[in-house]
């Protein structure tokens, strides 16, 4: 099994944690160049912007509160498992907003935040050329997404 990233889980250690830095370092463990980190609105099925970077300013209304079962993100939130696309701008299956493809990102995935079967948010990374993330990889971002909703309450 795979385990967090130190760097990751010094980050997740802290307190007040700054959501800012695990995205950054994840997104760096990663080798990817964008990524957001949405956490679930209480009570609501809203997905609220923590944490991005590489998002273009113009979009970052857009994506700041994305609805479950909306774009990749919201996708991945209502099947409460990983949304991944090779290609981003590309993908003609309606995954991927017309919007998204203005971040000019190709590789992309999107995990649900989930611990304990409860849907906490989501984070996603992109890399800026085609890529397919390998399992390994896949399952090392849940790992991640599951230590960060141990820390979101």
């Amino acid at each position: 099994m795979n385990t967090i990233p130190k760097k990751i889980s010094a980050q997740l250690e802290q307190n007040p944690i700054d959501w800012q830095s695990v995205l950054e370092d994840t997104i760096r463990h990663f080798d990817c160049s964008t990524g957001t980190l949405h956490f679930l609105k209480p009570d609501t099925s809203i997905l609220e912007l923590k944490a991005q970077k590489g998002i273009p300013d113009f979009l970052i209304p857009k994506v700041s509160a994305i609805p479950i079962g909306k774009g990749m993100a919201g996708i991945a939130a209502e099947r409460m498992k990983p949304v991944e696309m090779c290609n981003l701008q590309t993908d003609e299956s309606g995954v991927a907003r017309p919007a998204a493809k203005e971040t000019k990102v190709e590789g992309s995935l999107a995990a649900p935040l989930i611990h304990e079967e409860k849907l906490y948010g989501t984070i996603g990374i992109a890399k800026p050329v085609p890529y397919d993330f390998t399992e390994e990889e896949i399952a090392s971002l849940m790992q991640i997404g599951d230590a960060i909703c141990q820390k979101i309450n």
